[in-house]
């Protein structure tokens, strides 16, 4: 996700289960209207949206925001650019946790297999 280091100008997040776009936009250094316009470009950012339309972050919206600021401002990549790259972080996530789950039922198999040899 984000490094450390490009954090450091960033108040730490808060142990809350949601925030408002207001506190978002404090947290990781952005307005309001960016974070709405990213909402739209980035798939990954879908804030829980309650009465009256309210946008409501939670923590790994922050994280991500934090992420996606740091390849647009720090690293200097295009909208176009830091969706790709966050794209294909997801499915290197994906592929990877695919694979613990397929290690896991061999494992599983395995020990039934030997269960029923007995």
């Amino acid at each position: 996700m984000l490094e450390p280091g490009n954090n450091s100008d960033l108040p730490p997040i808060p142990g809350k289960r949601y925030f408002t776009i207001g506190e978002v936009s404090d947290l990781c250094g952005v307005k309001p209207h960016v974070l709405r316009y990213w909402e739209q470009e980035f798939p990954q950012l879908k804030p829980v949206k309650r009465r009256g339309n309210r946008r409501y972050y939670q923590r790994q919206d922050v994280m991500v925001i934090r992420q996606i600021r740091s390849l647009l401002y720090d690293e200097g990549f295009t909208i176009g650019g830091a969706r790709q790259r966050l794209q294909g972080e997801e499915a290197r996530s994906d592929v990877s946790q695919s694979q613990q789950i397929v290690r896991q039922l061999r494992t599983e198999l395995e020990e039934i297999a030997r269960l029923l040899r007995r």
